[in-house]
């Protein structure tokens, strides 16, 4: 086996599985001719070999960094040219990665980190766009004329460090972004280069440095439109009416900020402005120590990014609650739906109605479907929804989610909590792993990885992801992340912990005393396990029983052991199981 230095080139095909679910044959016969009459004859011409085809997609290596990119190119504008006479719902786009590195040859196949970063840097690429490395943007600059986009430095998946990435801007789609949904369906925000307030000039690579960061973290978040940095730069101390910015830069929302550095600690302010109006619409303010200098701008960066799009979901609800519910677009009922699953004060029921509202008005929209999915499962427990016909259609809109939108971070997550109520949690771990490569910032994916963690015998490493989403995401007294918080401490033979975060819980769920009744039997409280069981009689929902809470409790465990423990502690506080 020879090393060599080599461009890796992966590409695949967007939404291949949607494709072949509405015409298999067809589908076939179109990635047939597309390769011989557009891969293989732009790869011969650019001086590459194609390694081998992977069903949807093809890895191709080259011996030349700027080769790579001018083939990628040709791809995605051979592409558009066949794509022009076919329907949206019939045309084959590719994402496309690119990178320089080290690769191990085995035959006519080929391994290595060069490989699989190629192919991390294609899963971020957007439809009909192309994602290549620094490594490869150091070689081609100033020999490919084609506009690219610094992406900051990116976690890649099972990559075990950060990896600098840039967005190539092809001629299909040169004029502006190319979002995974309407731009409608979108926040349009621009963050403003943040103040040195430090006095000292050197130190405004430390200002930069942070905004970059935002401006990248933002960017993972898929229901915001993040305006880019070159963009937003251009504003550097300039005493600019924020009115103006939003309009010359088509922004509804600036962030801007300051940032005053001294020897041992660092203060960073953060408001969120509409700028239609100039309103501010939050703002907060971070001090830290300066012993680790990284793992402070790390934290401060985590901490804004995540902050703002519950902020401003918050306030587009305010704003629609004051609309017509005839006048509502499917993007408004599915954020009225978003905002009463995870606010239990709005009622289940309410996300339910306003998710499959939703659905009707736009069938092909993802994150409606995702949406719908995890409330209907949800419900099971919450609102006494029938089990078997509640995971049937949960699963069924959690599957159309992702086949409309695989690489959306929120749809992933909402998939993944679907199928883990489920029981299914193979599919569980598998959306919500992709959930946090595609956005480590998001904190329900975070905890969605935790659930997934819970049930399957690693509730340890579920308390570390649980942890980390609280770090972005505080719990409130009427989460219903205290659900599974209860369900893994208890797992854990943590007793009186469940019974700590039960006092703290506001509108408390019925089969969360359950929980509290398990907790309390395995410590001897016969009498507070008792009257734990009187209290869920009292609350739960019509048409539901013991029988039926406990046979989905069973389901959701993969363990017999973890079964055996749950069913032990029902037994103890007096329930016949």
């Amino acid at each position: 086996m020879k090393r060599r230095l080599a461009a890796i080139l992966v590409a695949d095909v967007v939404g291949y599985s949607r494709l072949m679910a509405a015409d298999e044959a067809l589908t076939l016969a179109a990635l047939k001719a597309r390769r011989k009459n557009i891969v293989e004859p732009l790869v011969r011409e650019n001086g590459g070999r194609i390694v081998k085809f992977m069903g949807d997609g093809v890895l191709v290596e080259f011996s030349s960094a700027v080769n790579a990119l001018r083939c990628a190119l040709g791809l995605q504008e051979g592409m558009a040219e066949t794509n022009a006479d076919l329907t949206e719902g019939r045309q084959i786009k590719l994402r496309i990665g690119i990178n320089l590195g080290e690769v191990v040859g085995d035959g006519t196949d080929i391994f290595g980190d060069g490989v699989n970063i190629a192919a991390r840097l294609e899963a971020i690429a957007e439809p009909s766009g192309i994602c290549i490395s620094g490594k490869v943007q150091e070689e081609v600059r100033g020999k490919v004329d084609c506009p690219m986009e610094d992406m900051g430095e990116q976690t890649l998946k099972n990559i075990d460090r950060p990896v600098r990435a840039y967005r190539v801007r092809t001629k299909t789609w040169a004029a502006g972004p190319l979002p995974a949904e309407a731009p409608s369906t979108k926040h349009s925000l621009a963050v403003l280069p943040f103040d040195n307030m430090s006095g000292d000039q050197e130190q405004q690579y430390f200002s930069d440095g942070i905004t970059e960061d935002i401006i990248t973290e933002l960017s993972r978040f898929s229901s915001l439109f993040v305006i880019a940095r070159n963009s937003s730069f251009q504003y550097r101390d300039k005493a600019t009416d924020v009115r103006r910015i939003g309009h010359e830069l088509g922004a509804q929302y600036l962030v801007e900020g300051s940032i005053r550095r001294t020897t041992n600690r660092v203060r960073v302010t953060a408001q969120l402005i509409e700028a239609a109006t100039g309103n501010h619409l939050w703002a907060e303010r971070y001090d830290r120590d300066l012993d680790q200098i990284f793992v402070v701008q790390d934290e401060l960066v985590r901490a804004i990014s995540a902050a703002i799009p519950g902020r401003l979901d918050r306030f587009a609800v305010e704003h629609l609650r004051g609309k017509a519910p005839n006048n509502l677009t499917a993007y408004d009922c599915e954020l009225r739906g978003r905002w009463a699953f995870f606010h239990l004060a709005e009622g289940l029921s309410s996300a339910l109605d306003w998710y499959d509202k939703a659905v009707k008005a736009d069938a092909n929209y993802a994150l409606a479907h995702a949406g719908l999915g995890m409330t209907c499962v949800f419900g099971i427990l919450s609102l006494g929804l029938p089990a078997e016909s509640a995971l049937n259609r949960g699963r069924k809109h959690a599957q159309q989610a992702v086949s409309l939108d695989e690489n959306n971070p929120t749809v992933n997550a909402y998939a993944a909590y679907t199928y883990h109520i489920s029981g299914d949690h193979r599919l569980a771990r598998k959306y919500a792993e992709r959930a946090v490569a595609l956005n480590p910032n998001d904190p329900f994916a975070l905890y969605v990885l935790g659930c997934a963690l819970s049930y399957t015998g690693e509730p340890e490493q579920a308390l570390e992801w649980f942890a980390k989403s609280e770090q972005l995401e505080p719990y409130a007294s009427d989460d219903q992340r205290l659900d599974t918080l209860c369900d893994c401490h208890y797992m854990l033979r943590n007793y009186e912990k469940v019974i700590e975060i039960h006092e703290t819980y506001q509108n408390v769920p019925a089969f969360l005393y359950l929980v509290l009744a398990a907790a309390y039997a395995q410590l001897g409280q016969a009498d507070q396990a008792g009257a734990a069981v009187n209290e869920y009689e009292r609350k739960r929902p019509p048409g539901h029983d013991l029988k039926s809470h406990i046979t989905f409790w069973m389901r959701m465990c993969s363990r017999q052991a973890d079964r055996d423990h749950w069913l032990e502690g029902f037994r103890k506080s007096g329930i016949n199981v």
